[in-house]
């Protein structure tokens, strides 16, 4: 499934952050049940999920844009 991105688009866009090093938090759901198929705002991703996490997992991963 495939959210809508800070651009408006159902699709995954790299990282663009401005020069110097950013964090990107990358989140993953176990769930018991199937969400909608269409693609959903943040809000309406963590709603529709509300009481069927089953497991999470997180991974936080940096970039830098430009010279180290």
């Amino acid at each position: 499934m495939t959210g809508l991105s800070d651009w408006k688009q159902a699709a995954y866009q790299g990282p663009c952050p401005p020069i110097g090093r950013h964090r990107y938090f990358h989140k993953l759901y176990a769930l018991d049940t199937t969400l909608p198929p269409k693609a959903l705002t943040k809000a309406e991703l963590e709603a529709a999920m509300k009481g069927h996490i089953l497991a999470q997992a997180e991974l936080m991963g940096t970039y830098q844009k430009g010279d180290p």
